[in-house]
């Protein structure tokens, strides 16, 4: 990765192919989430060669607003657009773990099938949600959104390299141990304190990690949505003037839409 600009104590680093990462897993709470938040930058990676699973803990059954329709019948709609905007953008698989939407909790059961999920995956790196409220994008900030980003951390540390850690894993179901090597959290709260990179604990300076996207493959990936997706022409410029600020922030060249994440590395 290249670094394209500092603020403060915060490293921006822009993500380029052949980083040595292979396999990645993305855990969102809702089907859409991984396409509004990271979209481009999954099909950045599976064009780089890089396999790339899902996971969606709900079904997203209390999404859209057809009054109308039962939720078991929205459940299985979203799934399948989920499944269609996955493979739009080079996905290998989804698994969807059909916890309630809407009263998403980051219990220890759902670190336990999530601990699951990457042990079977054995992934270098989990994309997921920012456990923490980003006060200037609240839309983010949905509780669900809070819930899997907080059990996902917790998956990926200390539970998936942990073997007595949810015993039942390895006991009866063969699944190993395993070290995720970073997680990049989506909807990351900007600015980090000082403080934060200078612990002393030798982990380097928290990284806004910004990757250069094709807009066109992620608004595809948005338009498999259709449950949700009501005004495209709308969506296309909420998108677009999104993906151009972040570019414009990290310093990218005029022209350039681009995708960012809070790099944590956990190793």
């Amino acid at each position: 990765m290249g670094t394209v600009g500092r603020g403060g104590r915060d490293l921006i680093e822009r993500w380029t192919p052949g980083d040595g990462v292979d396999r990645v897993l993305v855990v969102t709470a809702h089907p859409d989430d991984v396409d509004f938040g990271a979209a481009g930058t999954i099909a950045a990676f599976t064009n780089a060669g890089v396999e790339v699973h899902y996971c969606v803990v709900t079904d997203g059954e209390a999404g859209g607003d057809d009054r109308a329709m039962a939720r078991r019948e929205m459940a299985a709609v979203r799934r399948e657009e989920q499944r269609a905007a996955a493979a739009t953008v080079g996905v290998r698989g989804v698994t969807f773990l059909g916890y309630p939407d809407g009263r998403l909790m980051p219990t220890i059961e759902l670190r336990r099938d999530l601990t699951r999920v990457i042990r079977r995956v054995r992934p270098q790196r989990v994309v997921t949600q920012s456990p923490e409220r980003a006060w200037d994008r609240i839309f983010a900030s949905h509780p669900d959104h809070l819930a899997a980003g907080e059990a996902a951390t917790c998956a990926v540390y200390p539970d998936a390299r942990n073997p007595f850690a949810h015993p039942e894993l390895l006991d009866g179901e063969g699944l190993e141990p395993h070290v995720v090597g970073e997680l990049w959290l989506m909807a990351a709260p900007l600015s980090v304190p000082v403080a934060a990179s200078t612990s002393g604990e030798g982990m380097g300076d928290p990284t806004m990690v910004v990757v250069e996207i094709d807009l066109e493959r992620k608004l595809a990936a948005l338009s498999c949505h259709r449950s949700q997706v009501k005004d495209a022409a709308g969506l296309r410029a909420r998108i677009a003037e999104w993906a151009t600020r972040v570019a414009r922030e990290a310093g990218l060249a005029e022209a350039v839409f681009a995708e960012s994440f809070r790099r944590v590395q956990t190793s």
